[in-house]
């Protein structure tokens, strides 16, 4: 199996995992070993956790909007009913029609607005000065009057929440069209917390933060010191990239063995890390992306179950992690751009995830497009070696540099 094969499905298939574990996106959790959940009741309710100092609770369980909302509007129903009450989208998703699709079911289901944590994100790839225009759009998409929290969207340095956005949200407050503001991160995570924490948290304006959370990135001492920063700071931290596959990350039979385990004890490797991740106690909730009635079952089944993991079973899933790393870019952007003159080699390498492990390539394609054209012109010829050798996973960066320009351009 070469190591861009587009499909992990397969390979699951031929180990005798079943069609059940083959069917969702390896960044997804895979069909429930655990029960198929009831409606959601006082005693079967997903567990909520204070979301840092803010006052809020949230599920554990987030549903991520990456996925056509518009058509899956009783995927939206059943996630309600389920106890899924925290629903993250952005503008940039769908180029807005994820936004549109939670829109749909607000302006059908008024009543039921009220029920659900509602979050939104603008990229300031485009601007910071067209922010307020954008939110309105975003808030007309949505068929709302607010959003309970606000990110600026896929930051990988501070520069975009500059005194001008933090005055802005703090006017949107004011007015009532946004409860909470902070950012979302996918590189440099340990440097970005750490930088909020230094502002004040939310008395400097950063309520929450939305970073990639994961067994490949959850035992390093920065990102261990970062979270402890966050939760004494009384930022709310929200995990997303929970399942922790790259853009070569590639089927292992060591992965067929823990799947194996996990079954035999009641769920799949997949919800186990999912529980890895809720075993930290700072995260208040881990953003999935669910797009089938089959993924929201599991991850419902996996937020609702009460078991465990064992010390045995974590030290598992951590050294499966560890194996996989050669596959999966780690987000420190910051290494890669000192050593190849400031090129974002990590969005590439998310670009071509996307592609690869979502099953989404235009939403690869899409990301890859906003680079700019200069940028792209220089991958091709840039030199990799110090990044490859300063890269923390080993990953083979010109490698997957030049299948992301053949993939992707």
């Amino acid at each position: 199996m070469s190591s861009h094969d587009p499909s992990r499905r397969n390979f699951l298939k031929a180990l005798g995992l079943g069609a059940a574990a083959a069917a969702a996106a390896p960044a997804l959790a895979a069909a429930p070993a655990l029960a198929a959940p009831a409606p959601a009741t006082s005693a079967t309710a997903i567990p909520k956790r204070p979301l840092g100092k803010t006052g809020v609770q949230v599920p554990i369980l987030a549903l991520g909007g990456m996925f056509d909302t518009i058509n899956n509007q009783l995927l939206l129903r059943q996630a309600l009913n389920w106890g899924v009450t925290y629903w993250d989208t952005a503008e940039y998703y769908g180029r807005g029609l994820s936004e549109e699709g939670y829109g749909r079911f607000f302006a059908k289901n008024p009543d039921r607005r009220k029920d659900v944590f509602l979050v939104t994100k603008l990229t300031p790839h485009e601007g910071l000065d067209n922010f307020p225009a954008r939110f309105e759009k975003s808030l007309a998409r949505l068929s709302t009057s607010y959003v309970d929290l606000f990110f600026v969207h896929g930051i990988d340095s501070m520069a975009p929440i500059t005194p001008k956005i933090l005055a802005w949200a703090a006017e949107m407050k004011k007015a009532g069209k946004m409860r909470l503001f902070g950012f979302s991160t996918h590189a440099n995570m340990e440097d970005l917390i750490q930088a909020a924490v230094k502002m004040g948290g939310p008395a400097g304006g950063i309520d929450a933060i939305m970073h990639t959370y994961n067994t490949s990135v959850m035992l390093k001492p920065g990102m261990r010191a970062a979270i402890a920063a966050a939760n004494g700071a009384g930022i709310g931290l929200v995990a997303m990239k929970t399942q922790g596959f790259g853009p070569a990350t590639t089927p292992t039979e060591a992965e067929a063995r823990l799947s194996a385990q996990f079954i035999g004890r009641g769920f799949t490797d997949k919800q186990a890390r999912l529980k890895a991740v809720w075993e930290t106690q700072g995260i208040a909730s881990a953003c999935s992306q669910m797009p089938s009635i089959n993924i929201l079952s599991a991850n419902v089944a996996a937020a609702r179950d009460q078991t465990s993991l064992t010390k045995a079973e974590l030290k598992a899933v951590y050294e499966l992690a560890h194996a996989e790393a050669t596959g999966y870019c780690g987000g420190c952007g910051s290494i890669c751009q000192q050593a190849t003159g400031g090129l974002p080699v990590n969005d590439v390498m998310r670009a071509l995830m996307y592609h690869r492990e979502y099953d989404e390539p235009g939403l690869g394609r899409s990301t890859f497009a906003e680079l700019p054209g200069t940028v792209r012109a220089r991958l091709a010829a840039a030199d990799y070696s110090k990044a490859e050798a300063a890269c923390p996973h080993k990953l083979a960066i010109a490698k997957l540099m030049r299948e992301a320009m053949e993939t992707l351009a």
